[in-house]
């Protein structure tokens, strides 16, 4: 039982009560005190501790190590055993009260700010990281086989974050400031980088990054992954054999430029091939291939080269296919008029969440092209330019499927006439939020089937009209 007595030492006392405790459960008390789990602020403490460290010696052996001629020296090895020798020197000097780990981690993390891109160095060379994510100085985010994750890295603090982002865009030429708030690059390994400052950013700078794959996939990663079928996969192959236009469709993250990338190593290698991109992505495998890029207005808003202008003069190029990293503008009019003279076998990407969302899209985008015509003729031009559309979608549960194929087979009336060929049929969803369906095939044999066999390309009988099991 808990014993209270009230002691009083004044007529004010009387008024507000100091409670004593007498029990012998106060030593009870203490002790469950003593056995309670640190509160995660001093975790935090610990954190921003580490950081001011790092932030000291980092601003110290900046002064002591020659930067110039550090970015001159092609073998790192002896700029990092450089830096970790003066980590050791300085921690002694100062006496700082931390251990071997968190003094080779400080060194680490030093080394990899000046000859490398601080925290995003460890994400960058994880392979099974897809996509990294820095919402602001403190949160990193990482896409790791479909589902995003926060990680325990971050950078010491805006201004840490700030200048690995203009070391980033620095090297390709471009630069980011309060004028230019927005930028996109490209880093060494080919990873698609974009960037946003203050004050467009509110709560900080912020980094997005698609990872660029090392070893592209193949169709068979693909199969083995159940994005899609091994009767869909040799459909798909003998369509671009057989120089059928392709648009992949889907929404952001969803595999796009993956299966576009897969879909153009099918392409025939005695032919001429002209890839346009906003930012290099693909790898394509054939020899004769010419790369554009597009590239955006400078610092006084000159030298800027529209992806329409390099889709208009890649048809001077002689191409014996063209392949577009996505149609996002008015560049599409001159690709659909390519497709309808002569430059069969195109692919592209466009943003859409379906089927027939693409065609209304691409139709939009005609019109904001500035495109004088109504919409019967808009439609009849995008109707005889594009043979296929092919739909990705990256499910709730990461996973990436090929959720349907499209043939376009003309007009009725005003309006664009498809047929769909195989589709994912979603069935459940399990307690893991694994989703549960099959791919099957409409049982409907494509138009395109003739083309095919002109081209000599043989397949099965029972293509088109049998179910493909579970995924």
């Amino acid at each position: 039982m808990w014993n209270f007595k009230i002691k009083h030492e004044s007529e004010q006392d009387l008024k507000t009560p100091e409670m004593v405790v007498e029990a012998p459960l106060v030593e009870e008390t203490k002790q469950v005190e003593k056995n309670k789990k640190p509160e995660p602020k001093a975790k935090d403490e610990t954190k921003e501790q580490f950081y001011q460290i790092k932030n000291k010696l980092f601003t110290e052996i900046i002064n002591e190590l020659n930067l110039k001629a550090v970015q001159t020296v092609k073998d790192d090895s002896s700029v990092r055993r450089a830096i970790k020798d003066l980590v050791n020197s300085l921690c002694e000097k100062y006496q700082f009260a931390i251990n071997d780990a968190e003094r080779d981690q400080l060194s680490k993390d030093i080394q990899d700010d000046i000859l490398g891109l601080g925290p995003l160095e460890h994400l960058l060379s994880d392979p099974e990281i897809s996509e990294i994510m820095v919402n602001r100085s403190d949160q990193i985010y990482v896409e790791k086989k479909g589902k995003i994750i926060l990680t325990n890295e971050r950078f010491s603090d805006d201004q840490h974050l700030l200048k690995i982002i203009n070391k980033i865009v620095s090297r390709v030429g471009r630069r980011v400031d309060e004028l230019t708030p927005m930028v996109d690059a490209r880093l060494e390994d080919g990873s698609r980088f974009n960037a946003i400052i203050p004050p467009i950013a509110i709560d900080g700078p912020a980094i997005s990054i698609r990872k660029f794959s090392v070893v592209p996939l193949q169709m068979d990663d693909l199969i083995k992954k159940n994005t899609l079928t091994k009767a869909m996969a040799e459909f798909l192959s003998g369509l671009v054999k057989a120089k059928t236009n392709i648009i992949i469709s889907g929404g952001t993250g969803s595999g796009k430029t993956t299966l576009l990338n897969i879909l153009s190593g099918y392409i025939p290698t005695d032919e001429r091939v002209i890839t346009i991109e906003d930012t290099a992505e693909l790898q394509m495998q054939q020899e004769h291939v010419i790369r554009l890029e597009s590239r955006p207005p400078n610092i006084e808003g000159k030298g800027e080269v529209t992806f329409r202008a390099c889709v208009k003069n890649c048809l001077r190029m002689r191409p014996d296919r063209v392949v577009l990293g996505e149609i996002r503008g008015e560049e599409i009019i001159d690709m659909l008029q390519a497709m309808n003279t002569g430059h069969e076998g195109s692919l592209s990407t466009i943003h859409a969440n379906n089927p027939r969302e693409a065609l209304s899209r691409m139709e939009n985008l005609m019109t904001l092209g500035g495109v004088n015509q109504t919409a019967k003729s808009m439609r009849q031009q995008i109707s005889s330019a594009v043979n296929v559309i092919v739909q990705v979608s990256r499910l709730n549960d990461g996973t990436r499927k090929l959720v349907s194929i499209h043939e376009i087979t003309g007009m009725e009336g005003d309006v664009i006439t498809s047929q769909e060929i195989y589709r994912f049929n979603r069935t459940s969803t399990d307690e893991n939020g694994n989703v549960i369906g099959q791919f099957e095939a409409t049982g409907v044999r494509p138009h395109l089937v003739t083309k095919l066999q002109s081209y000599g390309i043989k397949y099965d009988e029972n293509l088109f009209n049998e179910k493909m099991g579970e995924s």
